[in-house]
C-alpha cells in the first residue's frame, strides 16, 4: 500500500473514532451537566462531589469540541487525548468498586476506541510534530 492510501485510511480510522467518542463523551458530559439520573446518581453513590461531576462533563464537551476541529490545536488534541483516557480509566476504577459490568465494558471499550484513534492522529501529524526548545 502507498503512503497516500495509508494517508486516507489513518483519516478514515482517526474520523471514526473521534465520531464514536464525541457521541459518547458528549451525551455523557451532557448527563452530568444536566444532573441526569441516569448517570448523576450512580456518580453520586461512587463518592464523586457534585461539583466534580458538573465540572467533568464541561470538560468533556470542552475537549470533543477541540478534536472535532480539524487541523487545528494539534498540541492541545494531545492533552484532551490524555483527559479522555485517565477519565476511562477511573470510570473503570469506579465501575469495578460498585461492582457494575456494564460500566466496566463501556470503559474498556471506550479505551480501545481512544488509543486506537489516537495512534492514527499521532501517524497523520506525526511530520508536523516539533520539539520546541527554549
Amino acid at each position: 500500500m502507498n503512503n497516500l492510501s495509508t494517508s486516507k485510511t489513518s483519516k478514515i480510522i482517526y474520523w471514526v473514532g473521534v465520531v464514536l467518542l464525541s457521541l459518547l463523551f458528549l451525551a455523557s458530559g451532557y448527563f452530568e451537566i444536566t444532573k441526569n439520573p441516569l448517570t448523576y446518581t450512580k456518580t453520586l453513590k461512587m463518592g464523586y462531589p457534585p461539583y466534580f461531576i458538573t465540572l467533568l462533563g464541561i470538560s468533556k464537551i470542552l475537549g470533543i469540541t477541540v478534536l472535532l476541529v480539524p487541523h487545528k490545536l494539534r498540541w492541545l488534541k494531545d492533552w484532551v487525548f490524555a483527559g479522555l483516557v485517565f477519565d476511562v480509566i477511573f470510570a473503570f476504577a469506579s465501575g469495578y468498586a460498585i461492582s457494575n459490568n456494564a460500566d466496566l465494558i463501556k470503559s474498556a471499550t471506550a479505551f480501545v476506541v481512544i488509543i486506537i484513534t489516537y495512534i492514527q492522529f499521532r501517524k497523520l501529524n506525526s511530520h508536523k510534530t516539533q520539539l520546541i526548545v527554549a
